[in-house]
């Protein structure tokens, strides 16, 4: 509806620079100063007190005010709330004094003192109408509070980003009013990308020392000989727009506040609406049990804050969860699955570092310790040193309805809850196998040589040479976006199975083709130097599973659009080549997967996601084909698991022990017929994600997300969807082959 409105305006009436005086100028100025002023009796903020700023977003409505304070002589004084986003916490960086208010209280006192502390020329005080993480909402009276003090001046800014986009914000008082709101349309309407500042009037002065100017906001510019110019002296917001406006992103939002008007009626018939879904939502997650009687879910309420009470709570609901053992589960996992059953949540950090920290109970030295241990913003480093370092955010809005309401309370039941009391945690003492010595073999061995790309499998009759980084020539090469230089993947773009690698040791080439497409592509198997940049070979910096390397990059035109025509994104392909004594691996695997006491620092890598080498086991595979069944789904084939070695039981039928591996501390692959041989440990279960979904022979996702959504039922072990296991060579070399014995070692702590 609303972009249906939004293309009749676009194509009823053209629209021109604002900055001309043509007709089609004009009528984009009207346009801009009706919907000003639109915006403005949204809000119930006096045209005569308040002026609208229109800008990219938010947290640029904040940096507007920011670079105005900076540009004050004397510099200026910053307070902010612990609960603010990270976008009011950066103001502080350019403050020459900051304080961070740790609760409501604390705020409450320093304002009864004065404001004692803010002793420069300028303050500014900031904080959020509304946490973005948990939804509590703060008192508003602040402002006029701040403003009635005795000290020196302060000024106040709000971030309504959060509490706008679902309530309705009061500025009809302007002598109450902050002097500075920032709004993100976007969060209210959902399109336009556009934010908006309110400034009140009486505070505009504060940007008159604003040092910058752009295009629009002077009446003239004096550059040759002398550095002169003249601000516009009109109203606010032409100082203050710099270079031309967003003119069809503001005409998207007057038709974005004429469509929730027809839809959805009043901010505040909003409120209601979303306020019964959150109580709803809060009062599910609270009654949810497993077996033994413990909660399933974690809330982060505030204590000031009642889900029955919209003056202080917002339709968010922060939360984590536990198991049956009362051990978190990670939130990662809870977002895959999620999302493959079609339910929207946000997890991690949320941007609110000191609302992160309070709730969490994270200090500062664990918070440093954790981005040591390799914790990043996106990252799945989700719980550390036992402590979990974000939460999953669940929030609701105009469009949310109690059906979204029970099925995440139903989907939470269905797989986070524990029906049956939880078994004893085993714990396993370092003994040999008990199994003949012929009960496992090798039955496959994959590789891929293009990472994300399709799996060229070994011939039963060939050797292999195994590596300290994993079997030889496995995911050595990858496809790089061209413009961001990120390594792509199956998770992204499910049509890369369709990329068939295939190694021609005859011609030493990797001869690359694709299905349903005649044209083939081939690179050398060497590092022939006539293929790469002869400037400089390793100068070009590639992003893979957030680590930052050097790849060698086909400069052939002919590779490139093979590439990027097969996967519809401008791409090709580059080179990580193995590590040689000069030139040593600069990945190495992820610190959750440590090798045992007996071998020494993480395994070096090549382009895998996690680990050097993945295995997976028959039995394991059955046992989940037989679920798969039980339930009227298809069967998943081994290639769906993307394993580089299938180990299969040579056991009668019905004897095979399946999620053997779960113990296993490593396995030897025993010499036979002058083939080496090796041994491996076992580094960890391999955390498994919707990658699991694409057919390999499709290259198609399937929608009902199987088989992970059927993983995640049999096999999620502490919070994480496990199948299969990561393994590294023991030793310097060694070599395989299909069909050789194969005797594991058992010792590994089950997890």
């Amino acid at each position: 509806m609303l972009m249906d409105k939004f293309h009749t305006d676009m194509m009823g009436s053209l629209f021109g620079n604002p900055h001309s005086a043509s007709q089609s100028s004009q009528q984009s100025t009207q346009m801009i100063d009706d919907t000003r002023l639109q915006l403005l009796r949204l809000f119930q903020a006096d045209p005569e007190e308040f002026d609208v700023v229109f800008i990219a977003n938010a947290t640029a409505a904040i940096k507007l005010v920011m670079d105005a304070l900076r540009d004050q002589d004397g510099g200026f004084w910053y307070g902010y709330h612990v609960d603010s986003h990270t976008s009011l916490v950066g103001v502080r960086e350019v403050a020459d004094e900051h304080r961070c208010f740790e609760s409501d209280q604390v705020v409450e006192r320093w304002i009864g003192d004065g404001c004692e502390g803010a002793v420069k020329k300028a303050g500014l005080f900031a904080y959020p109408a509304q946490s973005n993480m948990n939804g509590r909402r703060l008192p508003l009276r602040w402002s006029s509070q701040i403003r009635d003090t005795a000290g020196p001046p302060i000024y106040t800014m709000l971030d309504a980003a959060a509490l706008t986009s679902t309530s309705p914000l009061d500025l009809s008082d302007s002598d109450a009013a902050p002097d500075f709101t920032a709004l993100s349309l976007y969060k209210i309407f959902g399109f336009p990308d556009l934010g908006a500042l309110i400034v009140r009037k009486e505070a505009a002065h504060v940007f008159a020392k604003r040092a910058y100017f752009g295009g629009g906001t002077v009446d003239m510019v004096v550059c040759l000989k002398e550095t002169w110019h003249a601000k516009k002296t009109g109203s606010l917001h032409e100082q203050l727009e710099d270079g031309t406006l967003p003119v069809h992103s503001i005409l998207a939002s007057r038709a974005a506040m004429d469509t929730h008007a027809e839809l959805y009626g009043t901010l505040d018939r909003v409120s209601r609406h979303t306020a019964m879904l959150a109580e709803r939502l809060y009062e599910g997650l609270q009654k949810l049990k497993h077996a033994n009687g413990s909660a399933v879910a974690q809330i982060y309420k505030h204590e000031t804050s009642d889900y029955g009470k919209r003056s202080t709570q917002g339709p968010i609901v922060a939360f984590s969860l536990r198991d049956s053992h009362s051990k978190w589960i990670s939130n990662t996992e809870v977002e895959k699955l999620a999302s493959i059953k079609g339910i929207q949540l946000r997890v991690g950090g949320l941007c609110n570092p000191g609302g992160i920290a309070s709730a969490l109970h994270l200090e500062p030295w664990e918070m440093r310790d954790n981005f040591s241990a390799g914790q990043r913003c996106g990252g799945e480093h989700d719980i550390l040193n036992g402590k979990p370092t974000g939460m999953i955010r669940a929030s609701l809005g105009a469009m949310s309805t109690l059906g979204d309401v029970e099925k995440l309370l139903s989907f939470i039941d269905e797989f986070f809850v524990d029906q049956a009391p939880p078994k004893p945690q085993l714990r396993f003492s370092a003994v040999r196998n008990v199994a003949p010595r012929a009960d496992w073999h090798i039955e496959a061995l994959t590789v891929y040589p293009i990472k994300s790309c399709g799996g060229w499998q070994i011939p039963s009759y060939t050797d292999w040479d195994i590596r300290p980084e994993g079997l030889a020539w496995d995911r050595e090469w990858c496809i790089v976006h061209q413009g961001t230089g990120v390594a792509l993947s199956q998770k992204r773009y499910p049509r890369m199975a369709l990329i068939r690698p295939h190694l021609d040791f005859k011609t030493g080439k990797l001869i690359i083709s694709q299905h349903s497409n005649a044209t083939v592509v081939s690179v050398p198997l060497s590092l022939d130097p006539s293929y790469f940049d002869p400037t400089d070979l390793k100068s070009h910096t590639t992003q893979v599973c957030g680590d930052t390397i050097k790849t060698r990059i086909y400069t052939s035109a002919a590779i490139a659009n093979f590439f990027t025509d097969a996967l519809g994104v401008p791409c090709t392909l580059a080179r990580f080549p193995s590590p040689t004594l000069t030139d040593p691996s600069t990945r190495h695997s992820k610190p959750q997967l440590s090798k045992p006491s007996s071998t020494f620092g993480p395994s070096p890598l090549l382009l895998p996601n996690e680990s050097p080498i993945l295995a997976i086991t028959r039995p394991s595979l059955n046992a989940l084909n037989t679920f798969l069944k039980l339930h009227s789904l298809p069967a998943a084939p081994a290639a769906q698991f993307r394993a580089n070695i299938v180990l299969a039981q040579s056991s009668p039928a019905g004897s095979e022990t399946p999620w053997a591996e779960d113990t296993w501390q490593g396995f030897a692959v025993a010499s036979d017929k002058g083939v080496e041989g090796a041994s491996l440990d076992v580094l960890g279960g391999c955390r498994r994600c919707g990658m699991v979904c694409v057919d390999q022979t499709t290259g198609i996702r399937a929608e009902a997300g199987e088989p992970f959504v059927s993983l995640a039922k049999m096999r999620r072990i502490r919070g994480r969807v496990l199948f299969g296991v990561h393994c590294a060579l023991r030793g310097s070399a060694g070599s395989v082959r299909v069909g050789q014995v194969v005797e594991p070692v058992n010792g590994r702590e089950s997890e």
